[in-house]
């Protein structure tokens, strides 16, 4: 089994980590310092804050310095987090597999090829043999996980997936950029205009009646216009916390490309 690097402690990045950690992969999961990814229920991102996080029986474990890195590898208990810079990080693993699960949506993503032996770009705006060796759908539908060795993802496209008749109306995007500031916790109950949050000042309130499926870690810094809560209207707080259907489906695909990696196509 070889090391693998994800890129990203997002749901999909966690779950890409979660996947390739259960089937006996050395892992290594990076992020940015204080990253704001919202569903830290469904994520590793609370090893970067809290030191150490637990998802679907698998603990995430922050490395304290880049250089317990290796060692956290060959110990094999948990996934090391680092949150050290990208470069000092993988200059020390020499993965064998990068995989970029930052899932940036309207960015267009610098090339990852040449990292490793074998990158692999997830979401919209990665093209296999162009920026990454090999991508991975991400968009709802029946190719969610389809693996690709040559051509494009999906654009980023229509609206989010409903529940319970509820689609983008259940979420809540930041109105500038600023420090995010909140008391409350994923899995908590709230009423439609209640105050959850704030941003340097401004208030946000939740948009209906449910429960926190997603929000924005205390103290992270966020950027305007993107996801920093979401409410569940089923408010079912078991919900907002393990593997989400679509983050196991495009890790599934991951693993997949790199179990077929001797039979790839000849680039």
């Amino acid at each position: 089994m070889g090391t693998v690097l994800v890129r990203g402690t997002g749901d999909v990045g966690s779950a890409v980590a979660h996947a390739l950690f259960r089937a006996g992969h050395a892992v290594v999961l990076h992020d940015q310092p204080r990253p704001s990814h919202h569903r830290s229920g469904m994520a590793f991102v609370n090893a970067l804050y809290d030191g150490a996080t637990e998802l679907q029986g698998v603990l995430g474990k922050k490395a304290r310095a880049p250089a317990d890195l290796p060692h956290m590898v060959r110990c094999g208990r948990a996934v090391p987090v680092s949150d050290a810079p990208f470069d000092e990080v993988i200059a020390l693993v020499h993965p064998d597999v990068l995989v970029d699960a930052r899932m940036r949506k309207r960015e267009h993503p610098e090339s990852q090829r040449g990292l490793a032996p074998l990158s692999i770009g997830l979401g919209p705006n990665f093209e296999a043999g162009v920026n990454a060796d090999a991508a991975v759908e991400t968009a709802w539908g029946d190719e969610l996980g389809a693996v690709l060795w040559s051509g494009r993802t999906r654009d980023l496209e229509g609206e989010p997936q409903e529940i319970a008749g509820h689609a983008r109306a259940r979420y809540v995007y930041a109105p500038c950029s600023g420090v995010f500031s909140t008391a409350l916790n994923v899995g908590d109950a709230v009423e439609e205009g209640q105050e959850l949050a704030q941003v340097d000042g401004t208030p946000l309130h939740a948009p209906l009646s449910g429960c926190l499926r997603g929000l924005t870690r205390n103290g992270a810094p966020v950027h305007a216009g993107i996801k920093v809560i979401e409410v569940d209207p089923r408010g079912d707080p078991a919900a907002a916390h393990g593997l989400g259907e679509r983050p196991r489906r495009i890790a599934e695909g991951v693993l997949s490309a790199i179990n077929a990696l001797p039979l790839r196509p000849q680039q």
